[in-house]
């Protein structure tokens, strides 16, 4: 007998129930469907339109371009094929409106994709009119981008902790100001850009640490920093963040080449903020789920491979040929040179080249400040006179100046503005052959700096050669976010002159701790929706746990919102720590739903048989 208020189904068999869902399988079918609107989802998008591929794009922000709209920074890479010398919120709007601009690409946004099924469908949740939609795609493109990893330390829930795309979307997107003082960890280009960023926002950076021996980031992005003295500590580690109610102080430590905290090596800076950029992880479990139910399924971008933006756009474009092809299609093969450039545009940073700079006289000519092989050309597609070339055929050497008899340079500063890096400068000795103007790129508010100041002037370094009067101040038709400052300076240092300091280096005020601190290892929360610590954890492993999944029955760990996409990297690090193989580690089971949605959505799905 069924309990009171329940369906009486004990006349109902299992086939019959089988039976009942395939008849009311509902879906709609698409010819392609891409999963992220950021530059790698938008630029395949491109690709297949132009083609007259039918495609539908979903993205689940209410704006398309993933982490471009974040990016206030001009970007590296080829000008010819992925808009290098461009801002990314400008790139962002320029492949959305190619996107719009196709008769065959249909966008939603504010769409999430919950999962995929062995029906070969996948279940969209619109989340503006609360519909699910199951959608059934002769090719799945997935484009989803990557999520930040995470760091154990003690004290690492307070407030006033965050990734790098939260206080990007906070300080780039919504203009709202997350903190009065900022520490970063972690001295890639997510953690020197976003510092810069938060310079740009009126934030002061008290400092930013590096576990490596050196910055895995562009040098430039690096220079940037050490010229409004930021202090930059390599060999160094987040110990705890302290604090009551918020974030108020950091404690760092310098690490051995085994990575592991130097005791006696601690200090304490204070600030109200901590930013974690320490890498990334691909967002590709509908990839893998795709593939374990035989979808057709394509990545592109970090879902595919970690890297540069630049290198995600290409990725895109390619991806889409190659389904275009997939489709019977009569598009050529995606070419040799177009692989070439992939590889170019996924490449690390190079060494570093010292280059000695002479001192010239009566004439004008550009400073070149970079000197890290990296893949990037914007300053020798702008000049008008081809006057700077490529030590070689490949975009990842470096750019040089090289004047002819017939032509040099006309002054025109257009490289000085146009340097993602502002590692150009243009030395003007036709005034006056004794005390040259130098031109500065600056990417602050005008306010900052009047004609008549006088500023101080620093190398590539960081380090102030002196303080010099503003001449003038200029800004290009064609890139108007950048300042061009005139300062009029000594010959000797004209060609050293790299950069302006006007936020001053901060001193902390908290003195160094003296004795070691030993972490409280049972304190450290690995898994934040759950409340689960590393002590919890490490015990169930040293009692001979090897598989995650029990770990997660006994403690809930990776059971929360996230679904284990933040404390699952940090659950197998802890395996590592104490020795124990990944490969004698079992995974958690991935369910079809990869993120919460209501059960009633899900039961309100209203589509028609196709």
């Amino acid at each position: 007998m069924p309990a009171d208020g329940l369906p009486d189904v004990s006349h109902l068999s299992l086939d019959d129930e089988y039976h009942h869902c395939e008849d009311h399988s509902k879906y709609l079918d698409v010819r392609v469907l891409i999963i992220g609107g950021g530059p790698a989802g938008l630029s395949a998008a491109v690709e297949l339109g132009q083609i007259g591929v039918n495609t539908l794009l979903v993205d689940d922000k209410s704006q398309l371009g993933g982490k471009l709209v974040l990016q206030t920074h001009r970007f590296f890479g080829s000008s010819e094929v992925v808009y290098a010398g461009t801002r990314g919120i400008d790139i962002a709007q320029n492949l959305e409106s190619k996107v719009r601009d196709l008769s065959t690409a249909e966008i939603w946004l504010e769409t999430t994709a919950i999962g995929i099924y062995e029906d070969n469908t996948v279940g969209l949740w619109r989340r503006d009119v609360d519909q699910y939609i199951l959608i059934k795609p002769e090719v799945l493109l997935v484009a989803c981008g990557a999520r930040e990893l995470s760091l154990p330390f003690k004290g690492n829930t307070l407030p006033g902790i965050y990734g790098a795309g939260a206080f990007q979307t906070l300080a780039n997107r919504d203009l709202v100001k997350p903190a009065q003082n900022l520490f970063v960890v972690g001295g890639g280009n997510v953690g020197l850009i976003a510092s810069y960023h938060a310079l740009q926002a009126g934030i002061n950076v008290v400092g930013l640490i590096e576990a490596l021996p050196e910055c895995s980031g562009y040098k430039v992005h690096k220079d940037k920093l050490a010229r409004f003295n930021i202090p930059i500590f390599t060999s160094h580690t987040i110990k705890e963040a302290k604090g009551s109610q918020h974030v108020q102080s950091v404690v760092i430590a310098q690490v051995d080449e085994a990575f592991k905290p130097i005791p006696g090596t601690e200090k304490e800076i204070a600030c109200d903020c901590i930013l974690i950029a320490v890498g990334l992880d691909p967002v590709d479990e509908f990839y893998h789920k795709a593939l374990e139910t035989g979808l057709t399924v394509f990545s592109a971008g970090d879902a595919l491979e970690i890297s540069e933006a630049s290198a995600a756009m290409f990725s895109g474009k390619i991806k889409g040929i190659e389904i275009a092809h997939h489709l019977g299609y009569q598009v050529s093969d995606v070419s040799d040179k177009w692989r070439g450039i992939e590889t170019v545009m996924k490449s690390k940073p190079g060494p570093i080249h010292q280059l000695e700079k002479t001192e010239r006289s009566g004439e004008v000519f550009p400073v070149i400040h970079c000197h890290q092989e990296i893949p990037c050309d914007p300053c020798v597609t702008v000049c008008p006179n081809n006057l700077i070339k490529m030590n070689g055929d490949d975009i990842r050497s470096l750019p040089r100046f090289c004047p002819i008899d017939e032509k040099n340079c006309i002054g025109c500063e257009r490289c000085v503005a146009v340097c993602p890096g502002l590692a150009i400068t243009l030395v003007d000795f036709r005034k006056d052959p004794l005390n040259p103007i130098v031109s500065i790129p600056f990417e602050f508010s005008k306010t900052f700096i009047n004609v008549g100041d006088m500023v101080p002037v620093t190398g590539e370094n960081g380090h102030i050669l002196g303080r010099y009067h503003v001449i003038s101040t200029r800004v290009l038709r064609h890139y108007p976010r950048t300042l061009l400052v005139r300062v009029q300076v000594p010959k000797k240092i004209a060609v050293k002159a790299a950069g302006i300091q006007i936020v001053a280096g901060w001193k902390p005020s908290v003195p160094a701790i003296n004795q070691f601190i030993e972490k409280t290892q049972h304190e450290i929360i690995i898994c934040r929706c759950e409340h689960v610590t590393a002590g919890e954890i490490r015990a169930l492993i040293r009692s001979g746990v090897r598989d995650i999944n029990q770990i997660k029955a006994v403690t809930k760990a990776t059971m929360g919102a996230c679904g284990g996409k933040t404390c699952l990297s940090l659950i197998k690090q802890i395996f590592k720590e104490e020795g124990i193989p990944l490969l004698e580690v079992t995974d958690p089971f991935k369910r079809p739903v990869f993120v919460e949605i209501p059960l009633q959505t899900l039961a309100n799905n209203q589509q028609e048989n196709p």
